[in-house]
């Protein structure tokens, strides 16, 4: 039986931050799903197929990343495709206040266990939000997105 960690957000876009986790969370698992996330009530930047299509470039030399959509509860997700766990990436203290109800939350609903994580220093301040900001009023996002061209 594979071990597979679900590592959902919703990416918009993905940072090198969230890039280096899924790297790390390779080490643990035999494979990572990361779960782009649906909300109806989300505006996106990026759109649901410009996100999962950078996704997959990113790691389509590497077996063990899978990408999927959703649009339930994470661990109705996880339950779906036979993961036992999530992960998670934390950069600091506020982050792991905000995730450790959750991850209370996900194992009381589904038995559904969570694993942390710590972003690398050099990646600590990378936000997708912040990103945006920058991208909207015209900044470069190469130095916190690889291969932003992707996006648009």
């Amino acid at each position: 039986m594979s071990k597979i960690g679900v590592f959902p957000g919703s990416f918009d876009p993905l940072t090198k931050g969230h890039e280096a986790i899924i790297r790390k969370s390779l080490s643990v698992f035999d494979k990572i799903v990361v779960a782009v996330g649906v909300n109806s009530s989300k505006a996106y930047m990026f759109s649901l197929e410009k996100r999962m299509s950078h996704i997959n470039e990113l790691f389509k030399n590497d077996d063990q990343v899978e990408v999927q959509s959703f649009q339930k509860l994470t661990v109705d997700f996880c339950k779906d495709i036979g993961a036992n766990h999530i992960v998670r990436g934390l950069r600091d203290s506020k982050d792991f206040q905000y995730e450790k109800p959750i991850a209370h939350m996900n194992f009381d609903l589904a038995g559904i266990d969570t694993v942390f994580f710590l972003t690398e220093l050099k990646y600590n301040a990378i936000s997708s939000s912040i990103i945006r900001e920058i991208y909207k009023n015209n900044g470069s996002i190469e130095q916190f997105v690889t291969k932003p061209h992707l996006l648009v």
